[in-house]
């Protein structure tokens, strides 16, 4: 094992070399539950959708009713297009609804629909109380950059923009690649590895010389898939199992565990 002098040689890095920054010359991030604090407000949004369509359905067994968790957020929402969320979760339960339009209302019984539902959802939360961003993220982020690595952020979300700026993260990146950059560039949502590729390109770095940053599932596989060269997961929500289980290289509960004390 590692003295803590050797673990602290972090070629002034000040990232502690389990992190091998070394072999790495660029750096993606998720935006949720990485970068920023919405996760919990995503889950929220999530719930209420779920469980209120799942009440209202009166032809369903109640194990198919039955309410909508973390587990079942970690499985088939977390970190996907919120149409594909809308899609693997009611698949879970057994039920199939028409896809519609982007243009649906949010009452209309369509997976457009209930994921726009949800949208509308989030954005109020969003505006009622704000984003805020990790501080040992942003410190993470400050001493890769520091070290000449390039870093760009990430998300599904079609909202990204605005959370990154309520939360005064966005400037801290070289590069970003969210929901609308996905719709207009027909990027396949996680577990493809599509986003993360064309962060990577951005950034104009190798796939194998750059690392991931993620608390999906669906996002650690879509590293793995993608043969990106390091895999970072975060743990928040008591899912290391999992997200070792999906393949990533290391798991942290946070970035701030990866910071050498004192430097920076």
């Amino acid at each position: 094992m590692a003295s803590r002098d050797d673990r602290l040689a972090t070629a002034g890095s000040g990232i502690l070399p389990a992190f091998p920054i070394d072999r790495l010359d660029a750096v993606v991030f998720d935006m949720d539950g990485v970068v920023t604090q919405t996760a919990v407000v995503h889950f929220r949004a999530w719930k209420a959708l779920f469980d209120g369509y799942l009440a209202q359905r009166s032809d369903l067994d109640s194990g198919r009713t039955r309410p909508f968790d973390e587990t079942d957020y970690r499985r088939y929402v977390d970190g996907k297009p919120r149409y594909d969320g809308v899609r693997d979760f009611l698949g879970s339960r057994g039920i199939v609804l028409p896809e519609g339009e982007p243009s649906d209302p949010p009452d209309v019984e369509t997976v457009a629909g209930l994921g726009n539902r949800k949208n509308g959802a989030f954005i109020h939360e969003l505006d009622a109380h704000g984003a805020e961003a990790f501080p040992t993220t942003l410190e993470f982020v400050d001493r890769l950059r520091a070290a000449d690595r390039r870093v760009a952020v990430i998300s599904a979300s079609e909202n990204a923009t605005n959370v990154l700026v309520a939360a005064g993260a966005l400037e801290r990146f070289d590069a970003k690649v969210d929901g609308i950059d996905a719709i207009r560039l027909h990027l396949p949502g996680k577990p493809d590895p599509a986003i993360f590729v064309e962060a990577t390109r951005k950034l104009v770095a190798e796939v194998a010389r750059t690392a991931i940053v993620e608390d999906a599932l669906a996002g650690v596989e879509a590293g793995v898939r993608g043969g990106f060269g390091f895999v970072l997961g975060v743990d928040r929500a008591g899912f290391r199992a999992a997200l070792v289980a999906a393949g990533a290289s290391l798991v942290v509960s946070d970035l701030g565990e990866l910071l050498a004390p004192g430097a920076g």
